[in-house]
Formats: C-alpha cells, sequence, structure tokens
C-alpha cells in the first residue's frame, strides 16, 4: 500500500513539473521570439520617422496614409552617334562620316506597391525587339538614386557623309540603310546625388510622391556618375566599316562623373508641384579601350588590281599567292565588297582621354488630390567618348506616367 501511495505521489509530482516547465517555457518564447507583426510595426515606425526626420512642415507635408500603389508606364529612348573620318592619302582625299542608330523605344508597364518611400515593383515590356531594359530608383528626403541597364542590337542607320578631294566637296549622302550585320550597344548607368535643402525642397514630392510639395522651394544638388557602356560591331560582315574605321572593331568605355547642380520646385496651386533640375558633370575617370581588328584586304585603295592573289585560306591566312592582304577594289563610283572577307582581333589600345562635359537633366510634375495622385517623370543623359578619330556620342532618355492611391 505504501508502494502505490510513493507511485502516484511521484507521478503527480512529475506532472505538475512537467505543466510548470511548459508554462515557463511559453513564457520564455513570447519573451525571446517576437511575433511577424511586431517586426512589421518596428519597421514601419523606422519608416515613419525617416520620413518625418528634418523635414519643415510648412513646406513638405508627409500624407497620414503611408501605403501607395502605383500604375506606371514607361518608355525610355536610346539614340547613338558613330561618326569617324576615312583618308586616302594616295588621292588627297578623305570623307567624314557618322551613322546614327535609332534602336526600337523600350516600352513596359507594371505597378508599385510600398510603405512610405521604400516599395517593390514589377513590370512587362510591351515592345518587340527593344532589347532588355532593367531599372531601379529611389528618392529620399536628402539623396536619391538610379540605375539603369540597357541591352540590344540593331541594323537599322542612318548613314550622313561627305567626300572631299584636294579640299573640296565632291560628295554628299545622307541615306537609311541596313548594317550588314547587327550592331550591339550595351550601357549601364548608376546616379546618385544628395539635397543641401532636404527639409523644404523635395526630389520625391515630383518624382514618386511619397511626400507633398506644400510650397516653392529650391535646393543646390551634388551628384556622381558612373557610367559604362560598349559599341560592338566586329562581326566578318561589317569589316568594310572597320576598315573605314581605322580598324576599331569594338570599343569599351568607363566614366566616372561628378556635378553640381539646382533643382527647384514649383507649387502654383495646391497639390500641384512642377520640378526642374539641371546638373552638368565633368568627367573625372574616362578609360576608353578599343579593339583592333585585322583583315585580308587592305587599304589604301588602288583602281585595280595588281596581281592574281587566288583563293583565301582561312586557316594559313594567307592568299593563294603567299601574300597575306589584298588590296581592296575601288573605282570612282563605289567600293566593290568582296564575298571573301575574313577578319579577326588584332589586339587592343587604352586611353585615358580628356576631361568631357556631360548633363543631366529631369522634368517632374505631379498632382495630388485627396488620396490619389498622378506624376509624370522625364530624364535625359547624354555621354561621349573619343578615341583618335572615332567618336561615339550616346543619349539615354526615358518619360513615365504613374496614377496612384494612397491606402
Amino acid at each position: 500500500m505504501k508502494v502505490r501511495i510513493m507511485v502516484c505521489a511521484l507521478l503527480f509530482s512529475l506532472k505538475v513539473a512537467g505543466q510548470e516547465q511548459e508554462t515557463i517555457d511559453s513564457i520564455r518564447t513570447e519573451k525571446s521570439s517576437p511575433t511577424l507583426m511586431t517586426r512589421v510595426r518596428q519597421v514601419q515606425q523606422y519608416l515613419d520617422a525617416a520620413a518625418m526626420k528634418k523635414v519643415d512642415p510648412r513646406y513638405i507635408e508627409v500624407p497620414e496614409k503611408p501605403w501607395r500603389v502605383v500604375l506606371r508606364y514607361k518608355e525610355n529612348v536610346v539614340d547613338v552617334d558613330y561618326s569617324n573620318t576615312f583618308e586616302v592619302p594616295e588621292r588627297n582625299a578623305y570623307a567624314d562620316w557618322d551613322l546614327c542608330f535609332e534602336p526600337p523605344v523600350a516600352s513596359s508597364i507594371g505597378f508599385w506597391v510600398g510603405y512610405r518611400g521604400t516599395g517593390i515593383s514589377f513590370s512587362k515590356s510591351l515592345a518587340k525587339n527593344a532589347g532588355r531594359y532593367f531599372s531601379v530608383s529611389t528618392t529620399g528626403a536628402k539623396y536619391g538614386f538610379n540605375f539603369r541597364l540597357r541591352r540590344f542590337s540593331t541594323s537599322a542607320a542612318t548613314l550622313t557623309s561627305i567626300s572631299y578631294r584636294e579640299g573640296e566637296v565632291i560628295e554628299k549622302i545622307e541615306e537609311k540603310d541596313d548594317m550588314p550585320a547587327p550592331v550591339w550597344i550595351r550601357s549601364a548607368y548608376i546616379n546618385g546625388y544628395y539635397v543641401f535643402n532636404g527639409r523644404r525642397y523635395s526630389q520625391a514630392a515630383a518624382y514618386n510622391q511619397s511626400v507633398i510639395q506644400r510650397r516653392s522651394s529650391g535646393s543646390i544638388l551634388a551628384g556622381a556618375t558612373w557610367y559604362q557602356s560598349s559599341f560592338d560591331y566586329s562581326d566578318d560582315r561589317n569589316a568594310g566599316f572597320m576598315m573605314i574605321s581605322n580598324n576599331v572593331g569594338r570599343i569599351k568605355v568607363h566614366q566616372a562623373n561628378l556635378g553640381l547642380g539646382y533643382g527647384y520646385n514649383l507649387v502654383p496651386l495646391r497639390g500641384l508641384v512642377i520640378n526642374a533640375m539641371v546638373m552638368p558633370t565633368i568627367s573625372i575617370y574616362n578609360r576608353v579601350k578599343v579593339y583592333k581588328y585585322d583583315s585580308n584586304y587592305v587599304l589604301p585603295l588602288y583602281e585595280a588590281e595588281s596581281d592574281d592573289f587566288g583563293e583565301w585560306n582561312r586557316e594559313t591566312k594567307t592568299w593563294a599567292n603567299g601574300k597575306t592582304h589584298k588590296p581592296l577594289p575601288i573605282s570612282d563610283d563605289n567600293v566593290d565588297e568582296p564575298d571573301d572577307f575574313d577578319c579577326w582581333e588584332a589586339g587592343s589600345e587604352t586611353d585615358y582621354s580628356m576631361l568631357r562635359l556631360n548633363f543631366d537633366l529631369r522634368l517632374g510634375i505631379a498632382y495630388n488630390w485627396r488620396n490619389y495622385f498622378i506624376g509624370l517623370q522625364a530624364q535625359y543623359n547624354n555621354f561621349t567618348y573619343k578615341k583618335d578619330k572615332s567618336k561615339v556620342k550616346l543619349y539615354d532618355a526615358y518619360a513615365r506616367v504613374a496614377l496612384g492611391v494612397r491606402l
């Protein structure tokens, strides 16, 4: 009987101890592991504090409703001008020519969802044959950041050429035609800027509507930009263009730019803001690398071939007569392009060129009523780089329309 009482007492004590331990573990878990909602509230409190920090409420209004859902439509345009000088000393002649490439507009539609100025977006491209385009941007009280990446190929080009002989103009040409092979163009753009008068002036009011500009104000801005691009037409079918481009087939550029500009928000009536920003930049680092290509044909150009070269051997890179280069035939009317062009990479040259002046221009318009808003933003950038007689100008611009609601 005593044994049975002792066993029952032991089991009861173990049960009580287990219940106490479960209670203690539950309390510890609640204290050591905040719920997901607690974490979300902490992030919201941080974003709220950051939005209202150091902002003059007489000039900048932080909306009470922090959530925003925005529908966006965007178009991005890139134009590339490639110019060069082609000389024929034997004829005392030369030609200045320019190729202009205008790929299809990269249009897209998407949406943005976020809290204050932080959120995520998704967009779908609507254009065909426009290449790949990717962008990220954010705008705060005293800062802004932009990243754009585009890769595309195009064959359509507009050729403008002026030929000279003995110092006189002998021919002018302007025509639209396709390159023998596509030209590949890649560009990456990273930009950041700082707003000195962030208490009273907000870029965000015009470009992402996370705040509302109540009174007109302006500010000086300091900016930095990293830009890199490549221009590649090194296809055998484009050998003729490489020959008249001083044997250059690819160009790569890296630029670091610093600038000082000014932005102004005009508020002509309640809820409406019109922003304009101008920032000239100087490239403090400008590295240009060109890739040279050799060919089985060579300049200078002769009136006629002086020898029977026979067939071209791609393995030995020689003609049947043992020579490595064959004069390119030419007449007074045109250059007769052979069908057996063969070209290959023959080295590269790197040059750190002089300072370049580029521009960052932006325009933004936004109108707020009740919990709704509509915005129109546009940005323009130009970049130039030069190596010897080759020069490339790239113009990059976009326009975006946004319609949103605050929740």
